[in-house]
C-alpha cells in the first residue's frame, strides 16, 4: 500500500526522506483502503522509517482489527531520497533547473538529483530487504502487509 497524501503533497514539494505527516485527505485515503483488506489475516507488516507510511499502516491495522500484528520498520522501504530537491516546490525547481532536467531526475532509472538517489539506487536499497525479510515470510505461507512509498513500491514491482 502506498501511504496516503502528505502535507508536502498539498504544497507540491519534493518529499523524499523528509518526515512529513499525512494530511486530512491522506488519512481519509488510508481509511478508505481498510475495507479492501478485511478478511485477510496478516502474519506481519512492514513499513518504512517515515511517519506518513507508518501512520497509514497504523490506520489499516486498527481498521482491520489486527492490533497485535508484528510490525517491522526499516529505512530500506523509505521513499527515494531526492537529495537537494527535498522541500523544494516542484514547479519552482523546474524554473530553477529547467523542466527537462527535473523530468530526468524524476523519471529516469539511473540519473539521481544532486545529493539524492536514482530509482536504481532506491531499488538497490529496497530489493535486498525484499529478498531477505519480506519474501521469506510470503514463502512461509504468511500474508504480509506493506505500507511504503511510490518509488520503493515501484522498485519492488519492477523486480517482481
Amino acid at each position: 500500500v502506498r501511504h496516503g497524501l502528505s502535507t508536502y503533497n498539498d504544497q507540491n514539494r519534493f518529499t523524499g526522506w523528509k518526515d512529513v505527516p499525512l494530511n486530512a485527505q491522506g488519512i481519509a485515503e488510508a481509511e478508505q483502503a481498510v475495507p479492501l483488506l478485511h478478511g485477510i489475516k496478516f502474519g506481519i507488516a512492514f513499513t518504512s522509517a517515515l511517519v506518513r507510511a507508518q501512520h497509514t499502516l497504523d490506520i489499516l491495522i486498527a481498521g482491520i482489527g489486527q492490533d497485535e500484528l508484528p510490525v517491522e520498520r526499516d529505512l530500506a522501504l523509505n521513499e527515494r531520497n531526492y537529495g537537494d530537491l527535498i522541500g523544494q516546490n516542484k514547479a519552482e525547481a523546474a524554473e530553477k533547473f529547467g523542466t527537462e532536467q527535473v523530468h530526468q531526475w524524476r523519471r529516469s532509472y539511473d540519473v539521481a538529483p544532486p545529493g539524492g538517489e536514482s530509482l536504481k539506487d532506491t531499488a538497490n536499497r529496497t530489493i535486498p530487504y525484499l529478498k531477505e525479510r519480506i519474501l521469506p515470510e510470503i514463502m512461509a505461507g504468511r500474508n504480509v502487509l506493506v505500507s511504503a512509498h511510490g518509488n520503493s513500491i515501484r522498485a519492488i514491482v519492477m523486480h517482481l
